[in-house]
């Protein structure tokens, strides 16, 4: 059963950085590298949003709001992954979470309930 687990998250000024990483574990006859993996955001009254995507061949994807931004990266001898996020605002606060499918993505936008593998979550607040 994989799992996974996220640090990273705190409290921030508007403008300010942080870098989320999310540590995989539990892989059996399949490898990190075999996942797509994801980075979710859920504010509070929101739904959850996709944010951004690694596919197995290190191909990238982001969300509008985010891109130029926020950097998704993966680190297959460490199972981890990374989400370096730089100039950000009020509206990226919420709790960030980290989610695997093995192979593909299913696609863009991200649906999360397609992912059957989630962390924790970790809370970034940003103050303007």
């Amino acid at each position: 059963q994989v799992q996974l687990a996220e640090s990273g998250g705190g409290s921030v000024q508007a403008g300010g950085s942080l870098r989320l990483s999310c540590v995989a574990s539990g892989f059996t006859v399949t490898t990190f590298s075999d996942y797509c993996m994801t980075w979710f955001r859920q504010a509070p009254g929101k739904e959850r949003e996709g944010v951004a995507m690694t596919v197995t061949d290190g191909s990238t994807r982001y969300t509008d709001s985010v891109k130029g931004r926020f950097t998704i990266s993966k680190d297959n001898a460490k199972n981890t992954l990374y989400l370096e996020m730089n100039s950000l605002k009020a509206e990226d606060s919420a709790m960030y979470y980290c989610a695997a499918r093995w192979l593909n993505c299913g696609g863009w936008p991200l649906i999360h309930s397609t992912y059957p593998y989630w962390g924790q979550g970790t809370q970034v607040a940003v103050s303007s």
